[in-house]
């Protein structure tokens, strides 16, 4: 039997250096030992994973996105509202509410999981997830929009909540 986990997410870069400091200016991702390749190349750590950035011209995908956990979504909503090539994704063709007030929108599943979409300097889209709704500072997140595409489990049936058995376990950071 093989027991498939993932290593790496491989993701295309316009320029390098600012994809670089993306990523690591607003989910804290640190720069990690990276092969000599012909393409422009960084490596950088995600929690136990990798995530590769490309600097190349290939395209990319409109809907393809990777999801991280964070232990501070606040922090991640003000640094992408204040950096000046990323952008908040709005779930328009599939969940109602946008902007409010100039607000971009942070979504919550009846779960109370958190899902804030975000495009980095390139355009790549990132799932950016969050446990508990009730845990978040409303005054900072003044936007949050209940995912209407999406049902809670009928009683008795299993959660299959990005948090749930088969998801991650967050854990608090020791800082």
């Amino acid at each position: 039997m093989v027991n498939a986990r993932y290593t790496h997410v491989t993701i295309v870069a316009d320029e390098l250096e600012e994809a670089v400091q993306f990523y690591g200016d607003v989910l804290g991702m640190d720069q990690i030992p990276t092969p000599n390749w012909d393409l422009p190349i960084q490596w950088v750590g995600c929690g136990n994973l990798q995530l590769h950035l490309v600097e190349t011209e290939a395209n990319i995908p409109e809907f393809h996105h990777f999801a991280v956990h964070v232990d501070d979504l606040e922090h991640v909503y003000e640094a992408v509202k204040s950096h000046d090539s990323a952008e908040f994704e709005v779930l328009e063709q599939y969940v109602h509410g946008g902007y409010e007030d100039g607000d971009p929108p942070v979504y919550y599943l009846p779960t109370g999981t958190v899902q804030m979409y975000i495009r980095d300097p390139t355009g790549n889209m990132i799932e950016v997830n969050y446990p508990e709704v009730d845990e978040l500072d409303t005054e900072i997140i003044t936007n949050l929009v209940e995912r209407d595409d999406v049902s809670a489990p009928e009683p008795g049936e299993p959660s299959s909540d990005i948090y749930g058995e088969w998801g991650v376990q967050p854990r608090k950071s020791d800082d």
